[in-house]
């Protein structure tokens, strides 16, 4: 039976160590995710402008369906750490249970609805009839496939709240590796396969992750023996779904809004040319890849947050924002240097026109240096997330995007131009950065002063 020790303990020992044990394979890991959607799009783009353009109108769908899975992933990992940092293995295997139960009912979901309203929502979006049959025919495996997309994010995201970091890596690195040899093979018709071209790429990836829902679902329940009978009973259900939503629905409304705002600002680059907005692409597709340190590292700080709060650990939550703190500035500047010097040069390896060029440059030579800002949101949000009190991350990203950075880049566009909308993007993630620091120290303060109260009594 596996026992609460079952992984190495978040509870001591040097609070940088662990971070950065839990870290590193989830580097790779969020590398090999973000290669999906880059391998299917070269292997596509053979087959055509149609196709590619087809499977483009796609993209917002899975987004927000991913948004909807990632949520209810934060809100497993920050129940389940909390319970596992308590030592409440009976909660923990609960929880877990009924998160899984949970994914199973909204990926019903998700494909029942999916497939009812496929051709209209297209229409919606703006998909011309003629792309519709190839849609149509990249979107019916998906559909089908949901279980297999939405349930191993919930499933990884258990695993990583009691510190298992390193296997999800693997895992999504195992995936990855396999959607990009079944893609040439389903889509071609390569070694003897079905040459199934835009629904070969679907199919792909919907194999691809079902080998990462069997398997996540075979360590929960073989190896970690954290899967149980569900319950039948509803008030032991709400119990579990309500502790894992409180966290879920503010994640989900974070990740769906940083979408949106990234549409605000390309509409208001579109305005300067194509130009502009091909140099704005090659920023955005260079920045993702230098941030990747700081999604993995946002990654594992709810879990560990989240043990060290269920288990009393005050000390070392304030450790835990120093830690962060130190890093996002030292990572951030270095950041910042290298892309000043470089930015050029790789940006070259997309476009050879001076114009696009010169947008790619300035975007690279301005905003990195206010990543360590941005790094540290994406901490603090992780970090209350993994307390279980969601609000403040989610008024902090709303903040950011609503409150400061889009009045910000309109009012930098309007009088300076492009150039004033890419200093609006730094003075909003520095001063946000500075605003989530004094929010989650202060947070943890009033915790700690309530704690201190109560045994006082």
């Amino acid at each position: 039976m596996a026992t609460h020790q079952s992984q190495p303990s978040l509870l001591e020992g040097a609070v940088a160590a662990h971070l950065q044990r839990l870290a590193l394979p989830m580097v790779w890991g969020i590398l090999a995710t973000m290669s999906f959607n880059v391998v299917d799009t070269y292997f596509v783009s053979q087959l055509g402008d149609g196709p590619l353009a087809a499977m483009s109108f796609t993209f917002p769908v899975v987004m927000v369906i991913n948004a909807l899975a990632i949520g209810l992933g934060a809100g497993t990992s920050s129940a389940v750490a909390r319970a596992y940092g308590a030592g409440d293995m009976s909660r923990v295997r609960r929880l877990v249970t009924d998160a899984t139960l949970l994914a199973l009912l909204l990926a019903v979901c998700v494909s029942v609805l999916g497939l009812l309203t496929l051709e209209p929502l297209f229409r919606l979006l703006g998909a011309p009839e003629k792309l519709l049959p190839l849609i149509t025919e990249y979107m019916v495996p998906w559909y089908w496939g949901a279980l297999f997309a939405v349930v191993p994010m919930v499933s990884l995201s258990a695993l990583r709240a009691i510190g298992n970091s390193a296997l999800t890596g693997r895992i999504m690195m195992a995936v990855a590796l396999f959607n990009l040899i079944l893609d040439p093979l389903l889509i071609f018709g390569l070694l003897g396969f079905p040459r199934l071209e835009l629904q070969g790429a679907a199919l792909a990836t919907v194999i691809a992750r079902g080998v990462s829902f069997f398997i996540a679902l075979y360590v929960l329940a073989r190896r970690e023996q954290l899967l149980s009978v569900p319950t039948v009973k509803w008030r032991l259900l709400k119990d579990s779904w309500s502790s894992l939503l409180r966290v879920g629905l503010p994640a989900i409304a974070t990740n769906v809004i940083i979408p949106i705002s990234g549409g605000v600002v390309v509409a208001l680059v579109a305005a300067h040319g194509a130009d502009a907005v091909a140099g704005l692409g090659i920023a955005l597709r260079i920045e993702p890849l230098a941030l990747i340190v700081f999604y993995a590292l946002s990654s594992v700080v709810g879990p560990f947050m989240g043990q060290n709060a269920g288990a009393g650990k005050r000390q070392r939550l304030d450790e835990t924002i120093a830690v962060l703190a130190r890093f996002c500035i030292l990572f951030g500047v270095a950041l910042g240097v290298l892309l000043w010097l470089v930015g050029g040069h790789i940006a070259t390896l997309f476009s050879d026109s001076p114009q696009v060029l010169a947008v790619a440059v300035a975007y690279l030579s301005l905003v990195p240096f206010s990543y360590a800002g941005y790094g540290f949101v994406m901490s603090a949000n992780a970090a209350f997330n993994g307390l279980g009190h969601p609000l403040p991350g989610t008024i902090i990203s709303f903040l950011r995007v609503l409150g400061l950075y889009l009045p910000l880049a309109w009012v930098g566009n309007y009088f300076w131009g492009i150039y004033g909308l890419f200093v609006a993007t730094l003075i909003a993630n520095l001063a946000v950065g500075a605003l989530a620091w004094w929010w989650l120290r202060r947070y943890l303060a009033a915790s700690t002063e309530r704690a201190e109260q109560l045994l006082a009594k």
